[in-house]
């Protein structure tokens, strides 16, 4: 197993160990019409030449891709589409959930555990597992700050409260999946993040002393280190943790889903929320076809446009794509060495993240991620060729070794993101409705603890989970459109540079000095 691969004599390798450098150029999602190629698809060994040189005209899509599925790997062995009635006409509940992914069906499985005699009700637009929770990455992360030196930035005096808490969650999660035996391949095997350039490796030098510092082990892995376990010409180092797990994320939401409907909970497919009135004492949820009248509600909508008005301040929608190749043979497999199976990451503010599957597939997913002006959220945003194409190259230039793997499948979901890369919580009509939204992309986990401070909120609970300045603090509101789009593009562009230079520019300080940023 060699890291050098003189079999690839055009692979360049300086290009290659920095590939994760980035023009300072703002990226701009044009419509398919206005999609140019600058960087010929023939040539294998091209590395990302910033932003303005990916574009690419839609209708160009390498063959490779062509005939990829359009839809999540995660799905092929799971139901799929609406399994329970539509909402039509008025109902009662003492609690009404808008959203079944992860967070409404966690908020739903702890009230009913609480109280089996409360009437739950979830309400889904579309069906269990269509948006986020089952198109993610599978990552389970003990973080709930978005990662120990974000968490420092942001909340140092209680930052190792919250990594307790974020072990115990994980904990919980494990123990919850064993006793209610979801089949969700659910393995504690931590994960690596990986440096491409030099200065991130002094990044991970320094995180890995902020791991530390906080008692949470780690090891700082060298280039020799890291060739060892993952035989790829781009890395020069890498930081082993050994917290948190993989699992299949459509196989835990379909469990979870079990677990709410054993319960007690009543799941309305296919039925969306249109907005909240108030009467006496009393709410009622207006949905397309009917209503259901309560004392209490929980948003768990996430990415989707809220129906408390003033969270589109503080919420934007933003779409990541993956691949996932066939499965690997032995040999392989072999080829890549990946023996311990961990998570992988990139180190950068652009990163990669990818995984094996049970099935022995890679899934390779991250990198871009497009903001689409007012908000936008929609099906025909799921797939975007230019940036397939990109992950393509990036995977094809990571290991070259697998160059002849085909793609089976490629996809897209929308995060939900705060200006801080971390949950917000709150309450509105007087205490009535409460929410839990904004989980960046780590939510497989996470989303547990938010829907038990949710709960916490509507029941006007003093615990330890809502005293913490993490839930009692609110991010920067994001600016309005038109301001909100050219906003996030000068943001993007200055990661990108940081990314390139490993420099934090002014634009990026004034944000950290804000509490606006992402410092993980």
């Amino acid at each position: 197993m060699k890291c050098n691969y003189q079999s690839l004599p055009n692979l360049n390798m300086d290009v290659t160990i920095s590939f994760c450098r980035r023009a300072s150029r703002t990226k701009i999602d044009l419509p398919d019409s206005e999609v140019h190629d600058e960087n010929p698809d023939d040539d294998p060994t091209r590395l990302p030449a910033g932003p303005g040189r990916r574009r690419e005209r839609a209708a160009r899509m390498r063959p490779e891709l062509a005939d990829a599925e359009p839809r999540p790997v995660w799905w092929d062995n799971m139901p799929t589409g609406p399994r329970s009635d539509r909402l039509i006409g008025a109902v009662g509940a003492d609690l009404v959930i808008i959203g079944a992914g992860y967070t409404g069906l966690w908020a739903a499985i702890e009230a009913l555990t609480e109280d089996p005699s409360r009437d739950v009700v979830v309400l889904e637009q579309q069906w269990v597992g269509s948006g986020a929770s089952g198109r993610n990455g599978g990552f389970v992360s003990e973080s709930l700050t978005h990662g120990i030196a974000h968490g420092a930035a942001l909340w140092p005096d209680e930052l190792d409260e919250l990594q307790r808490l974020g072990r115990q969650n994980v904990a919980q999660i494990a123990d919850f999946v064993a006793a209610h035996e979801i089949d969700a391949d659910l393995r504690m095997v931590g994960k690596t993040t990986l440096a491409r350039t030099e200065h991130e490796v002094a990044a991970l030098r320094k995180a890995a002393d902020t791991h530390a510092h906080h008692g949470e082990k780690v090891e700082f892995l060298d280039r020799d280190e890291v060739c060892a376990d993952i035989a790829s010409p781009a890395f020069l180092a890498g930081m082993r943790s050994h917290a948190g797990g993989l699992i299949d994320p459509m196989a835990l939401v379909q469990g979870l889903r079990r677990a709410a409907e054993t319960l007690g909970a009543r799941i309305f497919e296919q039925t969306a929320a249109t907005g909240i009135g108030r009467r006496g004492g009393m709410l009622t949820v207006r949905t397309d076809r009917g209503g259901v009248r309560t004392g209490h509600v929980l948003l768990a909508s996430n990415a989707y446009p809220p129906l408390l008005r003033r969270l589109k301040a503080w919420m934007l929608p933003v779409y990541d794509y993956v691949l996932a190749t066939a499965p690997l043979t032995a040999e392989q497999l072999a080829s890549v060495g990946w023996q311990q199976n961990q998570g992988l990451t990139d180190a950068g503010n652009q990163f990669h993240y990818f995984r094996r599957t049970r099935d022995d597939r890679i899934l390779w997913g991250g990198y871009d991620a497009i903001y689409h002006f007012g908000n936008r959220v929609a099906p025909e945003l799921e797939q975007r060729d230019a940036s397939h194409r990109l992950l393509a190259r990036h995977f094809r230039e990571t290991f070259p070794q697998l160059a002849d793997v085909p793609f089976t499948h490629r996809w897209g979901g929308v995060i939900d993101t705060t200006t801080r890369f971390t949950p917000i919580f709150g309450t509105g009509y007087d205490g009535r409705v409460a929410y839990a939204v904004g989980f960046t992309g780590l939510g497989v986990a996470s989303t547990r603890f938010g829907a038990q401070v949710a709960l916490d909120l509507l029941a006007k609970r003093d615990t330890e989970r809502t005293r913490l300045k993490a839930v009692t603090g609110m991010a920067v509101p994001f600016p309005p459109e038109p301001l909100r789009w050219p906003a996030v593009e000068l943001t993007r562009a200055a990661l990108a540079r940081e990314d390139e230079t490993g420099r934090r520019g002014t634009l990026l300080r004034v944000l950290d000095h804000l509490g606006v940023g992402f410092n993980s």
